[in-house]
C-alpha cells in the first residue's frame, strides 16, 4: 500500500506563524470523547503541549467523536508533530489512566492552513458553532468543552487574540490564558 504525498511545498513546512485549523476524529466515530473525564483528559494533553512551547493553541472544541483546533505550530515542530503530541498523548493517558485497550484515533487528520485575519475568524465561527449545528448546545456559550466556555470560567469575558501579523494582534476568538493560568498563546 503506497502513502499519499501531503502535496507540501518544502519551503513551508517548517517556517515561523504557520496557523492551522485541525479536525481529527476518533477510531471509527466512537464516542470517547463524551465523557467529561475523557474531555478534561484531552484538555490537559492539550495543555501540557503549550506549556511545552509545542504550538499555541487558539481555539478548540472537543465534540464526542471528533476535535478541531486552531493552532500555530512552533517555528521547529511541524504540523504531524504537533498532532503526534496531541493524539499520541492523549492515547497514552486514556489508556493508562483509565484501562482502555482499544484504538482511539483515525489514522491521520485533515487541515486547512489560516493565512490571514478573515480565515481565522471564519474559523472560530466554525468552532464555537459545530456543538450547535450537531444538537449538543443551544448556543455555543452552553457546551463546556470549548476554549470559550473555560476561559468564561476563569475571565468573565475574555478578548481573543488571533497571532500577531505585522506587529498588532487582531481580535477574533480564543483567550490569552487557560483557566488554570497556563498561557495558551504565547504570541
Amino acid at each position: 500500500m503506497s502513502i499519499p504525498s501531503r502535496n507540501a511545498d518544502p519551503s513551508q513546512i517548517v517556517q515561523d506563524n504557520r496557523t492551522f485549523f485541525v479536525t481529527t476524529n476518533t477510531h471509527m466515530g466512537k464516542r470517547l470523547l463524551q465523557t467529561d473525564r475523557n474531555a478534561t483528559l484531552l484538555i490537559d494533553v492539550l495543555r501540557s503541549c503549550v506549556r511545552a512551547g509545542r504550538f499555541t493553541l487558539h481555539d478548540f472544541v472537543i465534540m464526542p467523536d471528533h476535535i478541531h483546533l486552531l493552532l500555530t505550530t512552533s517555528a521547529n515542530v511541524t504540523l504531524e508533530k504537533a498532532m503526534q503530541f496531541i493524539k499520541g498523548g492523549f492515547s497514552f493517558r486514556l489508556k493508562r489512566e483509565s484501562g482502555y485497550t482499544g484504538e482511539v484515533w483515525q489514522r491521520g487528520f485533515s487541515d486547512h492552513r489560516v493565512r490571514d485575519p478573515d480565515s481565522f475568524a471564519d474559523h472560530c465561527r466554525c468552532i464555537a458553532d459545530n456543538p450547535v449545528k450537531t444538537g449538543l448546545a443551544a448556543s455555543p456559550e452552553d457546551f463546556p468543552w470549548c476554549f470559550r466556555a473555560l476561559a468564561r470560567q476563569k475571565f468573565s469575558q475574555p478578548e481573543p487574540t488571533a497571532p500577531k501579523r505585522d506587529g498588532e494582534p487582531k481580535t477574533a476568538c480564543g483567550s490569552k490564558e487557560a483557566p488554570d493560568g497556563a498561557t495558551l498563546r504565547h504570541g
